[in-house]
């Protein structure tokens, strides 16, 4: 009867929890269509090629080999231990012990990989908390990056110390059970790392038992709640990185979108066969916002970068405005323009609707850090996950400069110059070619 209740538990809990982040991602994919349509679906094996090398090879995280290291021992041991989670439910439903026992040799060597795995993970864990926490490497301890993303990045790591640690502690009290052929506990599994706490177990089968289920229960609640925080996490890059690196813009990065509407009238203009006598366009018909101002004129696939963005700083560790002291952070305008959708999707789920809220991009992000941007691409370049904040940026340049004439004086000297003098430069076109002469 007890272990029915513990079935009817698990099961419950269990449907709690996939029933919730199944939930939260139907309202992220609701998030990121409020951003604009725009079709990111050319060139698809090159984008497959990607998913492969960059998402699941990390590939772009070999630039610092030693971090690199570390995170694909944390990455495979997310993705291979989590396989024994399948056992783990199917124990957990049906009240059996290691019903995958049956592969034999096998099945020794899983248990094996995942023990050896998890010990990596705790070790890889550690000395990412040292590199964030004692050390205090520059990208992790900058404005952007106090409050809750630093809580945020250190919950991750406890997380996942205190899970691998009551996996190897459940392995250890199953193994010195199976030793003492206890009931219930079959003879299966190979235990290489957790064979080293036996000797600090007690001897009583009782306590055993209550030590190894309590670890159980740990270990497989632990998986649930971590699944759920995901969406309020950076860590939902473990998730979204796929999708995010399928979307990513292909080269040339260098290439940048123009407004449709303006490239439209130019080519009219430049264009001999046009009819300069055809009927405008429909007068009624509410015209577009040049560039962005908020989420909603911002691109899906800039929302879908929002939420990837693994808040690692490698972007703004190599922005060369930020290294010079400007305001400007790659990484904290993703981050705001994450927040602002947070903001955005909030008014939703109370109201069900959006409903002005006087507010936009503009109140996360200032002027200075748009200005600051060089263009040079570097964080772009730079992202393990091929997020491009320098699309947002131009997006709002565009909203700045042609919607509320806010350039930069030296801009606006240059956009009367180009329009006056058809260059960049305060000299009429008779007078640009007199160093000829010179």
């Amino acid at each position: 009867m007890i272990h029915l209740l513990d079935n009817i538990i698990f099961t419950l809990l269990l449907g709690t929890g996939v029933g919730y982040f199944t939930w939260q991602v139907k309202k992220t994919i609701r998030n990121v269509k409020l951003g604009k349509p725009y079709d990111r679906t050319d060139r698809k094996n090159e984008r497959w090629k990607n998913v492969l090398l960059v998402a699941f090879g990390q590939k772009k995280m070999f630039k610092r080999p030693i971090p690199a290291l570390l995170h694909l021992a944390v990455y495979l041991g997310f993705i291979i231990i989590n396989i024994e989670v399948i056992e783990i439910i199917i124990d957990g439903v049906f009240g059996t012990h290691r019903v995958l026992k049956f592969a034999g040799p096998f099945y020794d060597f899983l248990i094996a990989s995942f023990e050896v795995l998890a010990f990596l993970v705790i070790v890889a864990v550690t000395l990412f908390w040292i590199r964030r926490n004692i050390i205090k490497l520059r990208r992790f301890n900058m404005p952007e990056m106090e409050g809750w993303p630093k809580k945020d990045a250190n919950y991750i790591l406890y997380f996942e110390f205190v899970l691998m640690t009551a996996f190897l502690t459940m392995n250890a009290a199953d193994k010195k059970l199976q030793l003492l052929n206890h009931p219930h506990y079959d003879q299966a599994g190979s235990f290489p790392v957790s064979s080293f706490l036996l000797n600090i177990l007690p001897e009583d089968p009782s306590s055993l038992v209550m030590i190894e289920r309590s670890m159980w229960w740990i270990h497989i609640i632990g998986i649930l709640i971590f699944l759920n925080y995901l969406y309020f996490s950076k860590h939902y890059h473990i998730l979204l990185a796929f999708p995010n690196v399928f979307y990513a813009k292909l080269p040339p990065l260098a290439k940048l979108d123009n407004l449709e509407s303006v490239k439209k009238e130019v080519e009219l203009m430049l264009d001999p066969n046009a009819d300069p006598y055809a009927s405008p366009p429909d007068e009624n018909e509410e015209p577009g916002r040049f560039g962005a101002k908020d989420i909603f004129d911002l691109k899906w696939i800039n929302l879908l970068n929002a939420y990837t963005c693994t808040e690692c700083g490698r972007c703004t560790s190599v922005c060369p405005a930020n290294q010079t002291g400007k305001l400007l952070s790659p990484r904290k305008i993703m981050m705001s323009v994450r927040d602002r959708t947070e903001e955005v999707s909030k008014i939703i789920d109370k109201k069900g609707k959006f409903e002005d809220d006087g507010k936009s991009l503009l109140d996360y992000i200032t002027p200075e850090e748009i200005w600051a941007c060089t263009t040079c691409n570097a964080c772009v370049e730079e992202c393990p996950v091929m997020i491009d904040p320098l699309d947002i940026i131009i997006q709002i340049r565009q909203y700045m400069v042609m919607e509320e004439s806010a350039a930069p004086a030296e801009l606006n000297l240059m956009f009367t110059n180009i329009e006056n003098n058809g260059a960049p430069w305060q000299y009429s076109q008779a007078d640009r070619l007199n160093w000829v002469n010179e």
